[in-house]
């Protein structure tokens, strides 16, 4: 039998009834979560462990508002290379200690910059910075 999801990518064979195991998995089953969260280092205090505070919008149940909702992860960095304010992936892995699941993999960081800096100055506004005035003498104390 070939399973077909996003998440199994491997094929498992029937059953065997000779051997009743039940609620076991199949040993070549392997599902993968489709939790993939970014969040920013809040504290770097522990060794190899960073803290990272993920935001997520989510509807207020009686009013139906989206509000944000913060939640802290615990996740390993074995160079201790981030430092606080760094955005940060969190890949799931196996249990490393009692609240580390996860792994701290560094993002780029967002390009902030205006979609107008981006694209080249058009030909009126690259006229104007040719021909621009000096600036102002500053007043000097005489």
């Amino acid at each position: 039998m070939l399973l077909s999801s996003p998440f199994v990518s491997v094929s498992v064979s029937p059953p065997q009834f000779s051997q009743p195991c039940y609620g076991a998995r199949p040993a070549a089953l392997r599902i993968e979560a489709a939790r993939q969260l970014t969040g920013r280092v809040v504290t770097t205090k522990a060794d190899k462990t960073v803290g990272v505070e993920v935001v997520r919008l989510a509807p207020h149940p009686k009013y139906k508002r989206r509000e944000r909702i913060k939640k802290k992860y615990q996740a390993h960095d074995p160079d201790n290379q981030f430092k606080v304010g760094d955005v940060v992936e969190l890949r799931p892995s196996r249990p490393i200690s009692k609240t580390k699941h996860f792994l701290a993999i560094p993002l780029p960081p967002r390009d902030t910059r205006r979609k107008s800096q981006l694209l080249p100055p058009l030909q009126s506004q690259a006229d104007d910075d040719d021909q621009a005035p000096p600036p102002p003498p500053s007043p000097s104390s005489e």
